[in-house]
């Protein structure tokens, strides 16, 4: 393939990708990894490269999300301070772990996410605050930990895990809290799991430019559209994205058994 139609293929996926995250709150490997496998690069090249890609969606929607001043910094440090423990657990298990039934596995749950917001036409609408007691947040600890151990261990859709739980149970609305994983997620997460795995691969680093570009473009329109259109679009787009997820990830464990 000619270098400069692969470059320009890879910048239009990752901007469509990254748009659809940051006004979903994750779900950008349900288009970008796949993309990478087809043109060639092994399962490893292509995780460790698209992770450190998705990175540049925490900048690009945390230049967008900043302007608006409406991060609480100490909620910000504990879902960080979770999660970051199991994003490095994960990411150091990764390439040992069988592939099929955990893809499998976590293809049914996020499409629970999807079915479960779309039969509660009210969740995630309004701000409504809560479980900020020392065992809701010990409990809600215990999950985000969860969550970034498949952060670290997985390719896509652990975002979308991210931003219900956020709502269900810390009741942010969906605006708010995909504010929070763009960018804790994005950069934190993502950055730490980026680290963890391409030190045991190496990724296709004349790719990366491309994709960052796109991704920081597609993450600062998404992160836009998502302020100006308000909490009924993001919360449609969340339920939409996580069904995708969802299925392709139902068929790709399918395809491994």
């Amino acid at each position: 393939m000619d270098y400069w139609l692969e470059q320009l293929m890879l910048f239009v996926i990752s901007l469509l990708a990254n748009g659809l995250s940051a006004l979903a709150g994750g779900g950008a490997g349900l288009l970008q990894l796949p993309v990478l496998l087809f043109l060639g690069l092994s399962f490893g090249t292509a995780l460790a490269t698209h992770k450190i890609a998705s990175v540049a969606l925490g900048l690009g929607a945390t230049l967008r999300h900043l302007r608006e001043g409406t991060l609480d910094l100490k909620f910000c440090g504990y879902i960080v301070g979770c999660g970051l423990p199991g994003v490095v657990l994960g990411g150091m298990v990764i390439l040992a772990l069988p592939e099929a039934l955990t893809i499998f596995s976590l293809g049914v749950l996020t499409l629970g996410l999807g079915l479960y917001s779309m039969s509660r036409k009210a969740l995630g609408l309004d701000y409504q605050p809560r479980h900020r007691d020392l065992a809701g947040y010990l409990l809600g600890g215990l999950v985000i930990f969860v969550i970034g151990f498949l952060n670290g261990s997985l390719t896509s859709g652990t975002g979308l895990f991210v931003t219900l739980w956020l709502v269900r149970w810390f009741g942010l609305d969906y605006q708010r809290a995909v504010t929070y994983v763009l960018i804790l997620v994005g950069l934190f997460w993502n950055g730490t799991g980026a680290l963890v795995v391409a030190l045991q691969t190496p990724p296709q680093w004349p790719w990366l430019p491309a994709l960052i570009v796109g991704a920081v473009i597609g993450a600062y329109a998404g992160a836009h559209l998502s302020l100006a259109k308000g909490n009924r679009l993001v919360k449609r787009a969340f339920e939409s994205l996580t069904v995708l997820v969802g299925l392709k990830l139902l068929y790709d464990g399918v395809m491994m058994f």
